[in-house]
């Protein structure tokens, strides 16, 4: 379901439960004028209490994030494409697409009858005499019509009413004018066309209208106008037919409902106080608004930070000591809403089986010493396979691995292959890591997937020294390597600085597809085709696709990191490569180019 949708559906079920709750608390009293702002409180709080969202107020994800941020690497949900065996209908689909035809349809129509009766009540106001009775400026109509008023435009045929007639009119369409009923009229109006289909919606249109003849209705009583001769009055108008509905017709509500509330014996002062009773009534709406939300929050923020988040160290053959780094060299992450410690009332839950491993959780795993440690680690201990420097192989190798709950490392597994040497290395210095912090959710130590990309490079000296490069423009660290000589000197320390072409892999704001993470899985789910080709030869896999979304959104370097076969590679790049613009990612205010992972699983049924 679309929050689109979702919202939709709210406006109206709250509309149906407050016009019950008006009909059993409010529809008899003779408190009209607190009738009438309840009604409009009805509708607007409709409208808004969707909008609420009571998650601001629970700050559980942001340490979440901001260890997800440094650690964690959030590859974009995977797409499965199956081919289709034979065309089969989605029924669901058609239906929803046939609702919507309706809805829309209803509306349209809804809508220009709306604006044919406001531009019937302007051609009015301009062809109609203008003249004063009663030291009131009134329209006088042309044919014999049933008078209304439309704010302070008020509309009136005297040659059909006697003199008495018309001054219980004057006061009744006054009453109307004064007191802007016709902003009531037209705020249901509106609602009424987009909520067409919702019969609690006409039926709270019908309240409105006729609460406001009760008010005018009161006031020519007020005035001293006699009760029987003006009740006589309006069954004489009872055959008057109205102008237009938007207006605020003297004749508009059943005469029999309107005679019995002139009647009716005022209700007490005391009753007053059963118009709070609609606040509770709002506040559950609310909560039960955003139950879903709340619950859902760990998974929306674990969408939202989509691409990969973590550094990439190149490795060489003979590696030297890395220069101390300081909190400079990290990427400044200002997460949404402060860094405060955790406010949320935790909930008791069962302990987490075993088998359970998550990827993004409130406390992530920590290697001894910090991220600069791990760094370090890395740095020293990943040795350039001699078979691999012969042969001049050189890639990024992609390592997976759990943090058990001890700290231990385990399942470690390749998940991009580059060289079956460099792959072997990178999960042997995976595998030997020290054991880590395990990482906790909601108190309790659970395990912790990570993705680790282990970059093997060859080039050729000379590259910048550290001690020449201005701590201030560090961004990011990288340990270069040298070809495979024999006689090879110490590698040197580079740094891709903010004013280099490179992309970036965590930014303070990532990317973002057009209607975000739905909209990406529906362009997706929409575009992708299993070829025929892939079909007959019954290939299927994981295709990993990379690309770079650039600073103007558009999307650049689009390459395959892992392959299936050439017609499935070809199909994940085609898609990719025709997406539209994005958001671009943001870093100290400035568009950056930004580094994205996406798997497209392709399965044949």
């Amino acid at each position: 379901m679309t929050p689109e949708l979702a919202y939709f559906l709210k406006i109206n079920v709250a509309i149906a439960l407050f016009y019950a709750f008006y009909r059993l608390f409010f529809h008899k009293d003779t408190f009209f004028h607190w009738r009438r702002m309840a009604l409009l409180c009805f509708f607007a709080i409709s409208m808004l209490y969707p909008l609420l969202n009571i998650q601001g107020w629970i700050k559980a994800h942001e340490p979440m994030v901001a260890m997800a941020d440094l650690y964690a690497t959030i590859l974009l949900p995977e797409q499965v494409v199956t081919p289709t065996q034979e065309t089969v209908i989605n029924w669901q689909e058609v239906i929803m697409q046939f609702a919507k035809i309706i809805y829309w349809s209803g509306m349209l129509l809804l809508t220009a009858r709306f604006f044919v009766q406001l531009g019937s009540i302007i051609r009015l106001h301009f062809q109609c005499s203008k003249s004063n009775i009663q030291g009131v400026r009134v329209h006088l109509l042309k044919k014999e019509t049933g008078p209304f008023s439309f704010f302070h435009w008020i509309f009136i045929h005297p040659q059909s009413h006697t003199e008495s007639e018309i001054s219980e009119i004057i006061t009744h369409e006054e009453t109307h004018a004064r007191q802007y009923h016709s902003v009531d009229v037209l705020f249901s109006e509106i609602m009424c066309i987009f909520c067409w289909f919702n019969p609690f919606i006409w039926l709270m249109k019908r309240e409105v209208r006729g609460n406001l003849e009760y008010m005018a209705d009161h006031r020519v009583l007020e005035t001293g106008h006699d009760s029987k001769s003006y009740q006589y009055h309006l069954l004489g108008l009872a055959h008057h037919k109205a102008a237009a509905n938007l207006s605020n017709s003297f004749n508009v509500l059943p005469l029999k409902n309107r005679i019995k509330m002139m009647n009716k014996r005022r209700t007490k002062e005391i009753g007053r106080t059963k118009y709070l009773m609609f606040l509770p009534l709002a506040a559950i709406l609310m909560i039960v608004s955003n139950i879903e939300m709340v619950a859902r929050t760990t998974e929306k923020f674990a969408k939202e930070m989509m691409g990969q988040i973590t550094e990439e160290v190149a490795m060489q053959a003979e590696t030297t000591n890395i220069p101390e780094l300081s909190t400079r060299e990290m990427q400044e992450i200002t997460l949404p809403q402060g860094t405060k410690e955790k406010e949320v009332t935790e909930t008791q839950i069962k302990s987490v089986p075993d088998s359970v491993v998550f990827q993004v959780v409130e406390e992530m795993p920590d290697f001894p010493g910090g991220m600069k440690a791990l760094m370090d680690y890395l740095s020293k201990n990943v040795k350039y396979p001699a078979e691999a420097h012969a042969i001049g192989a050189q890639g990024r190798v992609i390592v997976s691995f759990t943090v058990k709950k001890d700290g231990s490392i385990a399942d470690t597994k390749v998940e991009r292959s580059v060289n079956p040497y460099l792959d072997k290395e990178a999960m042997r210095v995976i595998a030997a890591m020290p054991k880590w912090q395990p990482g906790k959710q909601r108190g309790e130590a659970v395990n912790v997937r990570f993705t680790v990309p282990v970059a093997f490079r060859l080039s050729d000296p000379p590259t910048p020294k550290a001690e020449e490069i201005k701590q201030s423009d560090l961004d990011e660290v990288v340990v270069v390597g040298y070809g495979p000589q024999e006689d090879s000197t110490p590698g040197a320390v580079g740094v891709k600085g903010e004013n280099t072409d490179q992309a970036f892999t965590v930014v303070e704001t990532m990317p973002k597809f057009p209607e975000g993470q739905a909209g990406l899985m529906r362009y997706l789910a929409r575009s992708i085709k299993y070829p025929v080709i892939a079909q007959k030869n019954k290939e299927q896999g994981r295709v990993i696709i990379q690309m770079i979304i650039g600073t103007d959104g558009s999307l650049s370097n689009v390459k395959v990191l892992r392959s299936v076969s050439p017609s499935l590679d070809a199909e994940a790049i085609r898609v990719v490569g025709n997406m539209p613009k994005w958001e671009p990612g943001m870093q100290k205010g400035q568009a950056v180019p930004v580094k994205y992972t996406l798997p497209i699983t392709f399965r044949l049924q």
